[in-house]
C-alpha cells in the first residue's frame, strides 16, 4: 500500500512540475523573454568584433540579456547549426542571410554591423593583369557565400562566367591560405589574407573599394526566435547601439577587446578595420528607415535576391521584407 502511495505521489509531483514548466514557458512567450541565452554564431572577421564588445563591456547584461557567442568558420556548419535550432542567430553578410531565407531557413536581419570597403577582395598571381586573364584558372572561394557573389560579379565585369574558371570550394580564410601557399591561381578572401597573400606571391586584383555596398555585414535571428522572444531581440539591438557608442569614445580599449574576442592580434585587427565602415545606431536607423519610408538596406536585399535568383540558387521566392526587420531599430 505504501509503495502504491509513493508511486501516486511521485506521479502527482511530476504532473505538477510539468504544469509549472508549461506555465513558465507560456509566461516566457507572453513576455517575449527567455532565461535561456541568445546564441549567436560568427566566423572570424573584424566586422563582427562589436558583438564581443557588447558582451565583454556588459551591455547585453545591462539590458537583461545573456548572449552566447561562438565562432564557426565554415558557412555550411553555421547553416546546419541554424537550421537545426542549435543557434538562434548568425552574424554574416546580408546576401548570405538572403540565401538562408531562400533555402527555407527563415531569418530576419535586425542589426547592421559594417560595410566592407576594401576588406574583401580577389587575390591573383602577379602575372594576371585583368579579370579576363582568370579564364581557365583555379579560383578558390566558398560556394553559396558572399565570396561567390563577389567572384561572379567580378567575372561578369570581365566578360566571363563561373564555367570559364575552375572553382575550388573552401572557406574564405582557407582560400587565402591556399593562395599564399601557391595552391591556387586566385582566391576570394578577406583581411588579413588579402595583405598576407599579396605579400606572399600575388596582388589584389579587385576589392570592395571597387564595389562599395556589395558586402554589408549583419546579424539576423531565426523567425521563430523573433516571434517568441521579441523583447530579447529588442534588448540585443539596444545593447549593440550602446556598444558602438562606447567604441566611438574608447576606440583603443574597444579594439583590444574585440581583437581578443576574435582571437586575433590587435595590430592585425586595427589594420583590417581600415577596410570597413562600422555602423552605429544612427547609421542603422538611416539604413533601415521607417515603415513609411524604408531605407537603402531594403534595396540592397532586393539586389542580393535578384542576383541569387539569376544564378538559380534560391529554393523559394523572396522579397526584401521577408529578410529585413527594421521594427527593433525603430523602437
Amino acid at each position: 500500500m505504501k509503495k502504491w502511495l509513493l508511486i501516486l505521489c511521485s506521479l502527482m509531483l511530476l504532473l505538477a512540475l510539468g504544469a509549472c514548466g508549461k506555465e513558465k514557458e507560456t509566461e516566457a512567450t507572453e513576455n517575449g523573454k527567455s532565461s535561456e541565452p541568445l546564441k549567436v554564431t560568427l566566423p572570424t572577421w573584424t566586422g563582427y568584433g562589436p558583438l564581443f564588445l557588447a558582451k565583454e563591456k556588459g551591455f547585453f547584461e545591462k539590458n537583461g540579456l545573456d548572449v552566447e557567442l561562438s565562432i564557426i568558420e565554415g558557412l555550411a556548419e553555421r547553416k546546419a547549426a541554424l537550421a537545426g535550432g542549435k543557434i538562434d542567430g548568425m552574424a554574416t553578410a546580408l546576401d548570405v542571410q538572403v540565401t538562408l531565407a531562400g533555402a527555407d531557413i527563415p531569418v530576419q536581419v535586425v542589426w547592421l554591423l559594417d560595410d566592407s570597403y576594401g576588406g574583401d577582395g580577389i587575390l591573383v598571381k602577379k602575372e594576371i593583369k585583368d579579370v579576363k586573364d582568370l579564364k581557365g584558372k583555379k579560383i578558390a572561394f566558398e560556394v553559396g557565400s558572399t565570396s561567390q557573389m563577389l567572384a561572379l560579379t567580378a567575372l561578369e565585369k570581365g566578360g566571363l562566367t563561373e564555367e570559364d574558371v575552375t572553382v575550388v570550394q573552401m572557406s574564405a580564410g582557407d582560400a587565402g591560405a591556399a593562395f599564399a601557399a601557391g595552391k591556387v591561381d586566385a582566391a576570394v578572401t578577406w583581411e588579413p589574407w588579402l595583405t598576407k597573400g599579396a605579400e606572399a606571391n600575388g596582388k589584389v586584383l579587385l576589392s570592395t573599394k571597387d564595389l562599395p555596398g556589395i558586402i554589408i555585414d549583419s546579424v539576423a535571428f531565426r523567425e521563430d526566435v523573433i516571434n517568441k522572444r521579441p523583447e530579447d531581440v529588442k534588448a540585443f539591438v539596444k545593447a549593440m547601439g550602446e556598444a558602438m557608442d562606447y567604441w566611438k569614445e574608447n576606440k583603443k580599449e574597444a579594439n583590444e577587446i574585440m581583437a581578443k574576442g576574435l582571437n586575433i592580434d590587435v595590430a592585425e585587427f586595427e589594420a583590417t578595420e581600415t577596410g570597413l565602415k562600422f555602423f552605429a545606431k544612427e547609421e542603422n536607423e538611416t539604413l533601415f528607415g521607417t515603415e513609411s519610408e524604408k531605407g537603402s538596406i531594403y534595396q540592397s536585399a532586393e539586389n542580393a535576391i535578384q542576383f541569387y535568383k539569376d544564378q538559380d540558387m534560391l529554393e523559394k521566392d523572396l522579397k526584401a521584407d521577408d529578410v529585413i526587420n527594421g521594427s527593433f531599430i525603430q523602437e
